[in-house]
């Protein structure tokens, strides 16, 4: 990649569902989560050999690729970063909001474990993966909308865990395609689905076998869904209706997933355009209802949740 992309346009191809959401943050927050967005995309294409997220070319060494960008995000965060480069979009977000290095190194672990071919025997493992790869993203999205509670800060976390379990159930074909199986091990056996790294998903009962094992995964996605709604009444108004509305967009994609039953994974699952305006308008009135009722002093506990190490000064 020579050159930064225009942000808009990244998201726009990128990621369908999110870019409807992202237009409703003021204007500052959104050039931001925009500029986050740029530096993400381009670590998920250089190490996935892809070009805004479309696409599959093999990299021939992945460790190296993601040592390289390790290096570039850490003189990023220095504000070093060469002009016009996704790195210099992660420059600004750092020096406009002080994002804690911390959140940074965490995101870029996830494409070390991805590049050293990390098995996920366990939902643990599973989980801890997610946050690396969207956890932290959601930690990162909530620091820019000036969140620095840890339990709302938390909440942002379970938004992108949430999302990334969604993302593993929906796309379990295109992952064994090309090689890669992020559904625990564990889970796989208990249903007796057998995946075979190279080659579609077999059809039939097995079929019907992979769909219950991606279903526990969604049954996890749900309670994180659940419990970032939480955090939603501490942002601020628009930025709060921008994650309502992508919290609704992406929740509809589970269910699409479920109802295929055997023709699950024949096409990729997404909602419609009226669909995602419809859910706009209802995170409208959702968040204008919270804001009309007293804001909790502490938020639900999240039991059973995965809960990532924040940097100390956030306790």
């Amino acid at each position: 990649m020579s050159g930064e992309p225009r942000a808009d346009a990244a998201i726009a191809q990128g990621s369908k569902s999110f870019a409807l959401a992202s237009r409703l943050f003021g204007a500052r927050t959104r050039h931001l989560v925009w500029d986050l967005y740029t530096w993400c995309r381009h670590l998920d294409d250089r190490t996935d050999g892809q070009l805004l997220g479309h696409g599959h070319a093999t990299v021939t060494d992945a460790r190296t690729a993601v040592a390289a960008l390790r290096l570039e995000s850490e003189r990023a965060l220095r504000g070093e970063a060469a002009p016009g480069t996704p790195f210099a979009a992660l420059a600004r977000v750092a020096a406009a909001t002080g994002l804690p290095a911390a959140f940074v190194h965490d995101h870029l672990t996830g494409f070390e474990m991805d590049a050293a071919g990390t098995v996920y025997e366990s939902p643990d493992d599973t989980y801890r993966y997610c946050y690396h790869v969207a956890g932290v993203v959601g930690l990162m999205m909530a620091w820019i909308m000036g969140v620095r509670d840890r339990d709302v800060l938390l909440r942002g976390c379970d938004l992108g865990l949430a999302f990334q379990l969604t993302n593993i159930a929906r796309d379990v074909q295109d992952d064994a395609v090309n090689g890669r199986v992020y559904v625990p091990a564990c889970w796989l056996r208990d249903e007796g689905a057998v995946i075979a790294l190279g080659q579609p998903l077999p059809s039939g009962e097995a079929r019907l076998a992979m769909l219950r094992a991606a279903a526990r995964l969604l049954d996890a996605a749900d309670s994180y869904y659940a419990s970032a709604w939480h955090g939603v009444s501490a942002l601020p108004w628009r930025s709060a209706w921008a994650v309502a509305t992508a919290r609704h967009v992406y929740g509809d994609i589970g269910p699409l997933v479920r109802r295929a039953g055997g023709r699950a994974w024949e096409t990729r699952a997404s909602t419609s355009t009226g669909r995602k305006l419809a859910r706009l308008l209802q995170a409208l009135v959702e968040v204008g209802l919270l804001r009309t009722l007293p804001r909790r002093r502490t938020l639900p506990p999240r039991t059973g949740l995965f809960t990532p190490p924040l940097p100390p000064v956030l306790g």
